[in-house]
């Protein structure tokens, strides 16, 4: 097991993550801190690397739940390897590929009806009259990924 040698201040500095998120995230089991002889947090270099991940994954949209069940795919014992972290992209591919898509549609149809029912722009009398979309389901249904040509 290699050795902890960063203090929480440390990580704090180095990873940009207030102490107090590197608590929450301790607490909620997605980074480990070993503890001194005296009781204080003290942390393996892997961690930095961890608390990367975590927050990238967050800025992209993924939950802590997705992120955690990630990060348990990685070993304890060890340092992860590149071959560990590409066995966990590999898993995360198709998620990430959602959320680009997600992100995409969002950026391209914002300025048009995205089918949410609020019926705000002239062209949802067109594409959503009546909050048609709501029998595909609940949420912007066009942006999903639904359209028109979708409804009953």
């Amino acid at each position: 097991m290699a050795e902890a040698r960063w203090t929480i201040g440390d990580l704090a500095s180095r990873s940009g993550v207030p102490a107090s998120t590197l608590r929450f995230y301790e607490e909620v089991g997605l980074i480990r801190a070993q503890r001194s002889s005296s009781g204080q947090r003290r942390y393996t270099h892997d961690v930095v690397r961890r608390v990367a991940f975590v927050r990238i994954a967050q800025r992209v949209g993924l939950s802590l739940e997705e992120i955690g069940e990630a990060l348990a795919s990685l070993p304890d014992n060890r340092t992860p390897t590149k071959r560990d972290w590409e066995v966990l992209s590999r898993h995360w591919r198709p998620r990430i590929d959602e959320q680009i898509a997600l992100l995409v549609g969002l950026r391209d149809q914002l300025t048009s009806c995205i089918g949410c029912g609020c019926l705000s722009l002239r062209r949802c009398a067109l594409n959503n009259p009546k909050d048609t979309a709501a029998l595909l389901g609940t949420g912007p249904r066009y942006l999903l990924g639904d359209s028109p040509e979708d409804l009953p």
